[in-house]
């Protein structure tokens, strides 16, 4: 059985070794305050930053998701208002999170085939607010245009937060090019879901010092002081982490994962164009996610796709939002073997052309 779910996705199967291994050397009983645990947390974020080319000045946090991130942004780098760009659901419900405890941040939305303006970055904006790859839309916006709203913001002196949720640990980023950097574990970390990862430079956590906002349990300059020491402001996940170490040293490092993904997404985008009952949702190739693909076809046939995958034992993820009855999405993460993708393959290629 394979999920191609786009989170919670599917898991590696080391993961079922890992979590005896867990139990077994008392991992889930351990003190979150004990030198053990500490060492943990050191060794989990240097293997990050080693296999994912995080920068060694850059700081790493644990959180309980990628949606707490929102709130940590919003209370402790957000002095007035926040700024968005966005083309999905998932960049849109940032901005309604952010307007919840901001009420002038504001946002623009963009099309499918578009790359955002970074001329519409207002001046006074103090976070621009991106989402690198869209997981609801299938979309993903390349090195060129997070460089250029990057470069942008720092001549207004905003910082730039991008959401990576859907793409962290799947595909080669240039954190240097962004000041905060944020995702979960449940999908190219091929792990189950309950860990979330913030990503800070140096920049972003003197931003949230000067602000020195001090008055929820997750507020940014708590966890600052307590990460110099390898600790969390809260009892963490401990297994999560446990196992987000165990992954990482499992791994190889992310500029060959990257071409992987590559090469299978354009073996699937090639198909697609070709086979005349499906297209790909996303048009414009540069555009285009690598690691979560939205299939468009008739509604009827959506369904019978589903259903034949699902008698060959794979799982296909739903369409989202107004694509929801028009489209099936194809996670392209890691732990997903190119067996897996040799079948769907054979699914797909079964249905008539007319």
């Amino acid at each position: 059985m394979y999920t191609f779910n786009p989170g919670p996705s599917q898991v590696y199967p080391a993961i079922r070794q890992y979590l005896t291994a867990a139990f077994d050397e008392g991992w889930l009983s351990a003190p979150h305050r004990g030198e053990r645990f500490t060492a943990l947390v050191r060794q989990t974020v240097a293997e990050l930053k080693t296999k994912l080319n995080i920068p060694q000045d850059y700081f790493v946090f644990f959180t309980s998701s990628a949606t707490e991130c929102w709130e940590i942004l919003a209370q402790s780098l957000t002095k007035q208002r926040s700024f968005h760009l966005y083309n999905g659901s998932f960049g849109e419900k940032w901005l309604d999170y952010a307007q919840a405890i901001h009420p002038a941040s504001s946002g623009h939305q963009f099309g499918l085939e578009e790359v955002p303006d970074a001329s519409l970055i207002p001046a006074d904006a103090d976070l621009v607010c991106i989402t690198q790859n869209e997981t609801s839309t299938a979309t993903q916006l390349r090195d060129g245009a997070v460089l250029n709203l990057f470069n942008r913001c720092q001549q207004t002196g905003a910082l730039l937060c991008v959401d990576v949720t859907s793409s962290l640990a799947g595909i080669q980023l240039k954190h240097i090019k962004a000041d905060v950097w944020y995702g979960s574990v449940q999908k190219c970390f091929g792990m189950p879901a309950g860990l979330g990862l913030l990503i800070c430079s140096p920049r972003a956590i003197a931003r949230a010092r000067e602000i020195g906002e001090k008055g929820h349990y997750n507020s940014l300059v708590s966890m600052y002081e307590k990460m110099l020491n390898h600790q969390t402001t809260h009892t963490p996940n401990v297994l999560a982490i446990y196992l987000l170490c165990r992954v990482l040293l499992d791994r190889a490092p992310i500029k060959a994962i990257d071409q992987h993904l590559r090469e299978r997404a354009q073996r699937l985008y090639q198909f697609l164009e070709e086979h005349p009952q499906f297209q790909p949702l996303v048009q414009n190739p540069e555009t285009r996610s690598t690691t979560v693909i939205a299939v468009q076809a008739a509604p009827a046939l959506i369904d019978e796709v589903k259903k034949r995958a699902a008698a060959a034992g794979l799982t296909l993820g739903s369409g989202y939002g107004n694509w929801a009855k028009s489209t099936f999405r194809i996670a392209n993460f890691p732990a997903l073997p190119d067996v897996a993708f040799d079948q769907l393959l054979q699914v797909l290629s079964a249905v008539p052309a007319a």
